[in-house]
């Protein structure tokens, strides 16, 4: 069967197709994305902006005409941050599910950290223990932490790259200032929950999911050791201040890394080794599947019960 999942994010509409069967590894045939950004055009009150709504629905459109062109049997649509938070946002996805006939499904934070930990379970196997996941959005860090696919602990902070830029980070390139602001912010906030839910959970192998940290991961790479499988807190801590140093014109000149991830991957880097250190890991192990991954499985799952 050819699935679409069409991930409404913070930062992008993309959409995914595969081919899928009960029991068979997901086999991936078309990526379509658009860069829309839609955490910058949430108001301080919390409303997502005209100018926002109309870019969504035009990149949520196009990405409806490309899995009509390679023939998508079902599409399995979900929203993430940006939307669960908007004030307008139940408004703008019911119009939006009458206009395109589609079911548009807002996830909460803690869904999507137990459907990003199924990804990396049948990912990894049974045989790699108990896992600790991470995942650093847009709008929101995920994490979550179990031995079955179900994870014991799952959790979701308002801690993603894009809104923390939006709302601490200024200047071209950042001001000292508001990387320190921002790196006491992100502490703070780290310190009064993570510990407490999280320190005292053993694991055997800690996973990064997201953009963010693969990007993160092939940057210490590059600039210092490894092949972007793994990243390591020592080499996050020499790249961070490098990467705060630069213009977002410089940081959008490295190896994959975007307009938009240049301008937010400086508060990606910030978030990662808080959490990093504060749960004492020394490295995190990239896993290729994630959120969207984890969607296809859960209702492969359910076709088959």
């Amino acid at each position: 069967m050819r699935l679409g999942v069409l991930d409404v994010g913070s930062n992008t509409v993309h959409l995914q197709v595969v081919d899928a069967a009960p029991g068979a590894r997901p086999n991936p045939t078309v990526n379509y994305k658009e860069e829309v950004r839609l955490s910058e055009y949430l108001s301080q009150d919390g409303f997502l902006s005209a100018e926002g709504i109309r870019l969504l629905r035009e990149a949520i459109r196009r990405s409806l005409l490309e899995a009509r062109k390679v023939e998508t049997q079902e599409l399995l649509p979900f929203a993430t941050s940006a939307l669960r938070e908007a004030k307008n946002g139940p408004d703008i996805i019911s119009r939006i599910n009458e206009d395109f006939e589609i079911d548009l499904q807002v996830l909460s934070g803690e869904d999507e950290a137990k459907i990003t930990f199924l990804a990396a379970r049948r990912w990894y196997g049974w045989s790699s223990g108990r896992l600790l996941m991470v995942d650093i959005g847009g709008g929101s860090l995920e994490l979550a932490v179990g031995v079955n696919e179900v994870p014991d602990v799952a959790l979701s902070l308002p801690l993603g790259a894009s809104r923390l830029t939006k709302s601490h980070l200024e200047g071209d390139p950042f001001t000292k200032k508001s990387i320190r602001e921002l790196r006491d912010y992100v502490e703070a906030n780290i310190a009064e929950i993570l510990p407490t839910l999280l320190r005292h959970q053993d694991t055997d192998r800690a996973i990064a999911t997201s953009k963010t940290l693969r990007t993160l991961a092939r940057l210490t790479g590059d600039w210092i050791d490894g092949n972007g499988k793994k990243l390591r807190i020592d080499s996050l801590r020499k790249i961070t201040p490098r990467l705060a140093e630069m213009t977002q014109e410089e940081r959008s000149e490295l190896p994959g890394v975007s307009s938009t991830r240049a301008r937010q991957i400086t508060a990606g880097a910030l978030v990662a080794e808080s959490v990093m250190r504060s749960l004492d890991i020394d490295e995190l192990e990239i896993c290729p599947w994630a959120l969207r991954e984890g969607i296809v499985l859960k209702w492969l799952d359910w076709l088959e019960s």
